[in-house]
């Protein structure tokens, strides 16, 4: 069988707290582990998109609007589904590791890091279709 969910790939979370929310596959194992038996993959996603910003909105209003809230999770490879499109993220990678998981601190840094990455590229207006709310 092909492995086509690799680091970069953008994933739909079909299942759990996050079903319908987009994400991004930082680490993939296929084989599993010790641990967890199964293909899995390590994601990064955006749990609160930003909402709609309008031209006679004041500075303080746009930034508080354009807040991405992002998550990290580990998900099996059956329930998440494949897009198209891809991100790259050499940042993302450096961040998170197989430790992160462990320790509620070292995910919460995690996640401080990722808001800071995605807030970036959002406000650059790089990859405006992984921000955007499904239509569903």
């Amino acid at each position: 069988m092909v492995k086509f969910i690799k680091a970069g790939k953008v994933v739909v979370i079909l299942q759990g707290r996050y079903a319908g929310k987009k994400a991004v596959v930082v680490r993939n194992h296929d084989e599993g582990t010790k641990e967890r038996g199964y293909g899995f993959a390590v994601v990064a996603g955006v749990e609160r998109s930003p909402l709609k910003v309008t031209r006679n909105m004041g500075k303080k209003k746009v930034a508080k609007r354009s807040r991405v809230k992002p998550f990290i999770k580990v998900v099996n490879y059956n329930h998440m589904m494949p897009t198209r499109y891809a991100l790259d993220l050499e940042q993302i990678k450096g961040t998170i590791s197989a430790d992160t998981f462990k320790e509620p601190s070292q995910r919460e840094d995690a996640k401080k890091v990722i808001k800071k990455l995605f807030q970036e590229r959002y406000q650059t207006g790089k990859n405006k279709w992984f921000f955007n709310k499904l239509r569903f």
